[in-house]
């Protein structure tokens, strides 16, 4: 029969040492082995500069003007074809201006029944004051939606190319959220804190008086947007996204344009069918009046805010 060892004694043992090998609970090269940290590997400068060198001659034997004919006839027929373009461009475009007509005459091509129906009956089909947005949001409506299509389309173009795993950005952030602007800098949140309510109170009374005075969805939404940048620089995205996150984002930028797509479309079917749209012009001069254009010009404006501060956040830090 076999005896049981004690402890100790089974230590000093070569079973005992070799199962602990086994498991990987201890190394065998730790504390028997001299061992030295390797030392990160670095090119010789004087390789550098031969590289460099080498580098230098096959580009300047591969583009030798005087030595390489098939390059010199390139370039000689480039510049020759360059020429001839820019004077034929030129040429056309002298042709062209020679036939426009003169500035001021009555009969030229802006002065037609078109713009003159902007003007003289365009606030009573319309009711705003603004003819400008009078004309862009119902009379070129279509015109506009396909613009706002267009922010649309842009931003999914530079999601799609700049945005960040939300895993990753979470990681970034947790090293570092600011690493791009000094932290908390007193001068930048002071006038942050001064700034952007009037900034944002000064927005909306663009976006809700466009079809009364100059303005509208565009020149609010981008009073809107800068708002958010300068709050975002300022405080950081933390801040930011307790009241406007990639959640809000996604809802406030869809809803605006399906809006406006229904709002839109019902106006022209109604209109292009000559049958009444049933929605109320008001009262010329009031904030409810002209119509769709203020409901539009609140989808516009958000869609612009929301296009502007979108490209910010996607190019700072790859996310909303």
């Amino acid at each position: 029969m076999s005896r049981l060892k004690p402890q100790k004694e089974y230590e000093k043992t070569g079973a005992f040492r070799f199962f602990r090998w086994l498991s990987g609970s201890k190394d065998p090269y730790l504390g028997e082995v001299e061992m030295q940290p390797q030392k990160e590997f670095a090119v010789p400068e004087a390789a550098i500069l031969d590289r460099m060198n080498e580098k230098q001659m096959i580009r300047n034997k591969v583009y030798d003007v005087e030595k390489n004919k098939k390059l010199a006839f390139f370039h000689k027929i480039y510049v020759i074809a360059a020429i001839l373009f820019c004077v034929v461009l030129v040429g056309l475009l002298l042709y062209t201006v020679s036939y426009l007509p003169r500035t001021g005459n009555p009969s030229n091509p802006d002065n037609n029944t078109v713009s003159e129906r902007y003007i003289e009956k365009g606030l009573q089909e319309t009711g705003a004051m603004n003819i400008v947005s009078g004309m862009i949001l119902t009379y070129r409506a279509f015109d506009t939606f396909g613009e706002t299509n267009v922010l649309f389309i842009a931003t999914c173009c530079v999601m799609i190319l700049l945005m960040i795993d939300e895993a990753i950005l979470k990681k970034q952030e947790a090293n570092d959220d600011r690493r791009y602007e000094p932290k908390n800098d007193v001068i930048l949140q002071g006038a942050a804190f001064v700034l952007s309510p009037i900034i944002f109170i000064f927005g909306i009374y663009v976006i809700l008086n466009g079809h009364l005075s100059p303005g509208g969805g565009f020149s609010g939404g981008a009073i809107l947007g800068a708002g958010l940048i300068l709050y975002t620089s300022a405080n950081g995205f933390e801040k930011t996204q307790k009241f406007f996150n990639e959640h809000v984002y996604k809802i406030a930028k869809i809803t605006a344009l399906c809006m406006y797509g229904i709002i839109g479309s019902y106006f022209y079917i109604t209109g292009a069918n000559g049958i009444e749209n049933h929605i109320p012009l008001g009262m010329p001069g009031h904030i409810l009046s002209g119509g769709i254009i203020l409901p539009i010009d609140i989808c516009v404006g958000l869609e612009v805010a929301c296009t502007m501060y979108a490209f910010y956040a996607l190019f700072r830090r790859g996310g909303l």
